[in-house]
């Protein structure tokens, strides 16, 4: 006990310290936790070798309280993991230790300060140690502050669903915020009445700087029982710094420098080379979570040829074939798994699918922690619905997830169900985000050998996906390549390109057959990747018609429209765009395209202003 309270003085010396070389940073809100999280790494009860980090049998750590990032660059300078030097570095231009975790340092699995997403990613990972039959658990430390996040309690009542006794929860109830107290304050006993109604253990700790409470709270998971576990602490905002205990307005703010040794008085005799030793769990076994596939190995897709199939379902169709292929793929699904088809993988693959019921923030973060687990999950529900986990996909990008993502209903194209279910925004969504694959397939073809080029990509894929049925346009022996798009109509007098994907892909075939037969020629392209695009061909055909269109089931700003016309090189094109412009409704999909033009009456109408100017 002696050792670690040296070593409380000591990572409190590196918060100080580190924050105010910095001159900025967290220091109060990494001090209330010193004693928690020192005696966890400490202590013998987080157990990892951090010389084979991907080690499955490794515990995991999560600072959902971002912010706390001091703490935890402190802790691993005190292990040894990152030198004094380093930690000098902190939030300086090109250091690995940034203003909150990410993992650029490689001993952190997931970025972290987008307050309310770490307890989910820490669900994500349990998961994926259940899977890998790992003995491991994922601890998580949380802020009083971020409790107000919705997600945090969609994350506790799936934890309790599937029964994860292998994730604990540490919350650091230190009353203050960013402007003044929580909600709840002190009141731990709130807390800890919301997290056992939410199916948790629960255990108190009435003094979150003693160590020797924290220690027999701590030793009290290793009894058998079969609910997640969280650590309820009430602790001091700046605990050993008289001037920043309990005080407000120091979130966010470090010591002054003339402020810093008087600081460092209150602290006590600091041991500079003073080392924590992290325990390592017996007969750890070194499986990595890195997985590798024998990508060259065929996928049989059992197409249809000439029956028409809504791209929603050959989805779910793909995931069955994908699942006997890459054992490591998994499946989540928002309770809408009868309508993305997903249903499909559940029934095959039962212990590879997990219902996250109608909480797709939750959804996309779990999967975030799976994927860090070294699965590749597929994430599915409306795309309308994915506009709200938006944060948690930009989140996703700076964790490097594997996952991918299938929005399904997208468009006017789904009818009758109305505006509120219409997916109109998500290509601009996904296009924002930095590393981000965009695919809309047409048919069931095209559905099938995007699903599996997903795979074979590290970055974060979407999948757009429409409710109507429609023909099979390709053979099974094609292939559509990230960047890709395949001619479907052209001629040496084209007048006109139309660029389409999906839906109106159909609409635009349809137009080419009527102009066809009054002697107008147009170049049909399906871009079915749309991000990348296949930037060569659609400046092949701008110069060769001089006129682009493009239509799309989507509003215009952010779109393919625009994704298009941010590729043309050439200036002395005309551009034009035909996409969802009025606020749409209830209706049959027939309707709709037609009120929103973008079908192929609309694109004909178009298409004969354009050759007359």
């Amino acid at each position: 006990m002696n050792n670690l309270e040296q070593l409380c003085r000591l990572v409190r010396y590196n918060i100080l310290t580190s924050t105010t070389v910095a001159g900025s940073g967290h220091p109060t809100s990494s001090l209330s936790a010193v004693e928690l999280m020192t005696s966890l790494f400490f202590g013998g009860i987080f157990q990892a070798d951090f010389e084979n980090f991907t080690d499955i049998n490794n515990d995991k750590i999560i600072f959902s309280k971002g912010h706390a990032a001091p703490l935890l660059y402190s802790l691993y300078q005190a292990a040894g993991l990152i030198s004094r030097d380093e930690l000098m570095t902190l939030r300086k231009f090109g250091s690995r230790l940034e203003g909150h975790p990410t993992p650029k340092l490689p001993f952190i699995d997931v970025p972290t300060g987008s307050l309310g997403q770490g307890l989910s990613v820490g669900i994500g990972m349990a998961l994926g140690m259940k899977l890998r039959k790992s003995h491991a658990r994922t601890f998580v430390l949380l802020g009083d502050s971020e409790m107000s996040e919705g997600q945090n309690w969609e994350a506790l009542q799936i934890a309790s669903y599937y029964k994860l006794n292998n994730i604990i929860g540490i919350l650091d109830v230190n009353r203050l915020g960013q402007r003044g107290e929580t909600m709840l304050g002190w009141d731990i006993a709130a807390y800890e009445k919301r997290t056992n109604a939410f199916g948790w253990r629960t255990i108190i700790i009435e003094d979150g700087h003693d160590l020797k409470e924290i220690n027999s709270a701590y030793q009290t998971l290793n009894t058998n029982h079969q609910s997640p576990t969280m650590l309820i602490a009430k602790t001091i905002k700046g605990k050993g710094v008289s001037f920043l205990e309990n005080q407000e307005n120091w979130h966010g703010k470090p010591i002054p420098k003339d402020k810093l040794e008087l600081a460092l008085k209150e602290i006590g005799k600091v041991d500079l080379n003073l080392k924590g030793k992290i325990a390592r769990r017996d007969g750890a076994c070194l499986v990595s979570t890195a997985n590798t596939y024998d990508i060259h190995q065929p996928t049989t897709n059992n197409l249809p040829s000439t029956i028409p199939i809504a791209t929603r379902e050959a989805y779910g169709n793909a995931l069955i074939n994908l699942g006997k292929k890459y054992p490591d793929l998994v499946v989540l699904d928002a309770e809408t798994s009868n309508s993305t088809y997903a249903e499909k993988f559940k029934k095959e693959f039962p212990e590879r699918f997990f219902e996250m019921f109608i909480a797709e923030q939750n959804m996309v973060s779990v999967a975030v922690g799976l994927s860090k687990m070294g699965f590749i999950p597929f994430i599915s529900t409306f795309a309308a619905f994915l506009t709200r986990a938006f944060d948690q996909i930009r989140m996703a990008q700076y964790a490097n997830a594997n996952i991918k993502i299938a929005g399904s209903h997208a468009g006017v194209s789904i009818g009758e169900d109305g505006s509120s279910q219409m997916g109109l925004e998500d290509i601009a969504m996904m296009r924002s985000i930095l590393k981000s694959n965009i695919y809309y397939p047409s048919d069931a073809t095209t559905t099938a050998k995007i699903a599996e080029e997903m795979i074979n990509n590290q970055n974060i894929c979407y999948l757009r996906l429409t409710r109507g049925k429609t023909p099979s346009i390709y053979s099974e022996k094609e292939k559509f390549p990230a960047g890709g798009s395949k001619i479907l109509k052209h001629s040496n007098n084209d007048r006109v390109v139309v660029f389409a994907a999906g839906i109106t892909l159909f609409e635009a075939l349809t137009a080419y057959e009527s102009l066809h037969r009054e002697g107008i020629n147009i170049a049909i392209v399906d871009l079915y990747s749309i991000k990348p695009l296949d930037e060569k061909t659609i400046n092949q055909f701008a110069i060769k018609t001089k006129n682009v269109l493009v239509v799309e089931d989507h509003y215009p700003d952010g779109g393919i429209s625009d994704a298009v016309k941010a590729k043309l090189n050439n200036t002395d094109v005309n551009f034009y765009s035909l996409s969802v412009k009025k606020t749409p409704c209830s209706g049959s999909p027939e309707e709709l395209l037609h009120y929103e033009e973008i079908d192929s009456q609309t694109i004909i109408k178009k298409i004969k202003e354009i050759i007359q100017h």
